[in-house]
């Protein structure tokens, strides 16, 4: 016990909500051994070392509230725990993954702390707690601690799991809107919304997205033909089988002429304003590299630019420009590419960087268009001679506020004509504030799956809420949809499994195709597809998944909740039935149901401001988290005298009781009887009180949703208390 090092004995990953947050976690069991005994202000140059290394540090508030208040608290004295937590937050922002939250919190066992810190990627976080704990125990030992090197691991790891910009922009618009979401694949396939109000989304392409509209789309020539059909200005043009046609072919359209792969895209072997025949047979050769055919089109004249249009509406656009460069008489081509073009701080090869860099070696169409010119590479072109180095491959300006009402509207008709919801239109014009008729100009492709970076982070302008415009497209705001379905959560020490079937029961009546996840199993619609005991995460994930899935009952065990987290952000309606004084866990250092408060809590904390918590106001343990509920409450209890219930219904609450044999529903001093207990059969008369406890705690609870007494009076009165005793 006198070693004086830090030992992680246990990592929890908590993938939903839990003890800490709304958000997943991950939860350390850190052991710090002999340290207990040195706390940071006896350190020598241990607040000199971090802060050294870490000077991003001072912007931790900590439990002081305030910018620097960690340093504080290092300066005065606290203990490696806390500090591994720190450390292991500002690892994870230096990486690019902002993760805010942390706490760090002593057991019962002397030396040994749980620290729970945010965790958006769990491999992210788990290499960074390592990384925390290595650089701390550095720290404290004055010895060296390579922090970039650790920053740039985590980097590359959070780089290789995160999701792409363009999803990630439209999951964090759909946050913004309280719409859950799911990530489906180690890719970018994200369920946003639950059950059969859900949506599915793939980067920028939607469950919506029609596969026959796709194909059409990777046909640049069949697109052309349809666009043309319904009287969009396209380039005339036609595919072409070799290099003696895509002569021909441009001199019946006329010179200069365009060649592109008929199922390019990002612009990938496009040859434009060509206008000799070595020119063509070239830009044939590179087309014939990047696709299956070649197309031979009419040159329009003016920039390229990309239109994304969204639910038949544009919604942002972009210019795009030339690069060149100036020669001086000394310097290669090549250099001044690096020189005048790569050192902007805008150009780069990450998501950062709206530009791309010019890189001649690995670009055939760079080398392409210096021949046209009469250079190579290694040229040194004349003082003051400006070289023409990319034609395409810049469009990240922002336009959209000069777009013309015409050419947005032209834009949204090539989308509709080609069947694609949400379109990448690409449109060469030399003034996108015009029609395109009288300048000429001409939709060139309409692309499915279109990236949004360019919107994200243009080179110049503002930038534009596409994910927002997406996720309201998906989720219109005017139809009031969220993607969510009723969802229950009940947690209880005793009876939270007959009461999750219960309500599951009633919602089934109440027409829901009701998926119920409980210790008794997995049902989809009253039917068990799975016997063994359901009530964890996995099982809610499966239900949460399903389409079919109109209303979802979870059972939500103590134990759950301290080591998966809940599958579910929030709920319509959350259960708590009881607190057992007895409770407790010792072996997740819970030693008592003081402690076991903050875990029942768990689930009164995830109930929506529109929702209910039903809560039983004869255990003062439960009846005190009513003032944590962001909802209503409705107080259930066998006696109407509880004087929590009673001050609950004097100003004008809900509450459920027995009165006479009766089960009443109250609301202030009104109130109704639904059911007669004597019409239910208990075949163990130990068990009334219990079974009358669970029944009303499942009453409230579809009250709450909504469910017509009659319901609730068959659906209690059928039901088979002697299959689910427990």
């Amino acid at each position: 016990m006198n070693k004086k090092t830090i030992d992680i004995i246990n990592v929890l990953s908590l993938r939903g909500p839990n003890i800490w947050t709304y958000r997943p976690v991950l939860e350390a069991w850190v052991d710090i051994n002999g340290l207990e005994d040195s706390p940071s202000n006896t350190i020598p140059g241990l607040y000199e070392r971090l802060t050294a290394w870490l000077p991003g540090l001072i912007e931790h508030r900590c439990g002081i509230g305030e910018r620097g208040g960690f340093l504080q608290r290092l300066r005065d004295g606290t203990w490696p725990a806390h500090i591994m937590e720190h450390v292991m937050i500002e690892l994870q922002n230096l990486a690019g993954m902002q993760s805010g939250f942390g706490k760090a919190r002593q057991t019962q066992q002397r030396g040994v702390y749980k620290v729970a810190v945010r965790a958006r990627h769990e491999p992210v976080s788990r290499a960074a707690l390592a990384a925390a704990r290595d650089l701390v125990m550095a720290a404290i030992e004055d010895k060296p601690f390579d922090v970039d090197a650790a920053v740039a691991q985590l980097r590359a790891l959070l780089d290789s799991v995160a999701l792409g910009p363009s999803t990630a922009c439209i999951v964090d618009a759909a946050a913004e809107r309280r719409i859950p979401a799911i990530r489906l694949s180690e890719g970018n396939l994200v369920q946003l919304g639950y059950g059969a109000r859900q949506r599915r989304i793939w980067t920028a392409e939607t469950d919506a997205t029609s596969a026959i509209a796709e194909s059409i789309s990777s046909d640049k020539d069949l697109t052309k033909s349809l666009l043309q059909s319904c009287g969009v200005p396209v380039p005339e043009g036609r595919i072409v089988e070799n290099i003696e046609d895509a002569w021909e072919a441009a001199e019946d359209i006329g010179l200069p002429v365009v060649v592109k792969p008929s199922d390019g895209n990002h612009g990938r072997g496009v040859s434009t304003d060509l206008k000799t025949r070595s020119d063509i047979e070239a830009a044939f050769r590179l087309a014939e590299q990047e696709g299956s055919e070649v197309i031979v089109e009419r040159f329009v004249a003016g920039n390229e630019h990309r239109l994304l249009v969204v639910g038949g509406r544009m919604v942002a656009a972009a210019r795009g420009e030339t690069a060149s460069v100036i020669g001086d008489g000394k310097a290669s081509i090549t250099q001044l590419i690096n020189d005048q073009i790569n050192s902007d701080p805008r150009r780069g090869t990450t998501e950062d960087h709206p530009l791309n860099l010019v890189l001649v070696d690995e670009d055939p169409a760079v080398r392409l268009e210096l021949s046209r010119q009469g250079f190579s590479p290694d040229a040194v072109p004349p003082a003051g001679a400006a070289v023409l180095v990319q034609r395409n491959g810049n469009v990240a300006f922002d336009v959209t506020d000069l777009v013309h009402p015409e050419v947005a509207a032209a834009a949204a008709l090539a989308a509709r004509i080609v069947g694609l919801d949400i379109a990448g239109v690409d449109l060469v014009a030399a003034d996108i504030g015009r029609p395109l008729a009288e300048q000429g100009g001409a939709i060139v492709e309409v692309n499915a799956g279109p990236g949004l970076l360019m919107h994200l982070k243009p080179a110049d302008g503002p930038a534009r809420p596409v994910g927002r415009a997406i996720v309201d497209h998906l989720f219109p705001a005017t139809q009031n949809s969220n993607g969510r379905i009723p969802v229950v959560g009940v947690a209880g020490s005793a009876g939270k499994t007959v009461v999750a079937r219960l309500i599951a029961r009633l919602l089934h009546l109440h027409g829901a195709y009701v998926g119920l996840a409980c210790s008794d199993g997995l049902y989809l619609r009253e039917r068990a597809v799975d016997t063994r005991d359901c009530a964890d995460w996995q099982a809610m994930h499966r239900v949460l998944l399903n389409r079919s899935v109109t209303a979802a009952v979870f059972e939500n065990g103590w134990r759950t909740i301290l080591t998966e987290g809940l599958a579910y952000d929030r709920c319509q309606v959350g259960v708590v039935t009881n607190i057992d004084p007895q409770d407790s866990l010792p072996e997740l250092h819970v030693a008592d149901a003081e402690q076991m408060v903050n875990v029942a809590r768990t689930q009164v904390d995830l109930v929506l401001p529109e929702g209910v918590a039903v809560l039983n106001a004869a255990d003062p343990l439960v009846a005190e988290m009513a003032a944590l509920c962001d909802g209503s409450v409705i107080f259930f209890s066998i006696s109407w005298e509880i004087p929590v219930l009673a001050a609950h219904r004097a100003k004008g609450g809900r509450c459920v009781f027995v009165d006479n044999g009766h089960v009443v529903l109250a609301t202030g001093m009104d109130q109704t009887s639904v059911l007669d207990l004597d019409n239910i059969v208990v075949a163990d008369p130990l068990q009334r009180v219990p079974a009358t406890q669970n029944i009303l705690a499942a009453v409230g609870a579809a009250w709450a949703l909504g469910i017509p007494g009659d319901l609730i009076r068959a659906g209690i009165q059928t039901f088979d208390f002697a299959s689910a005793a427990h």
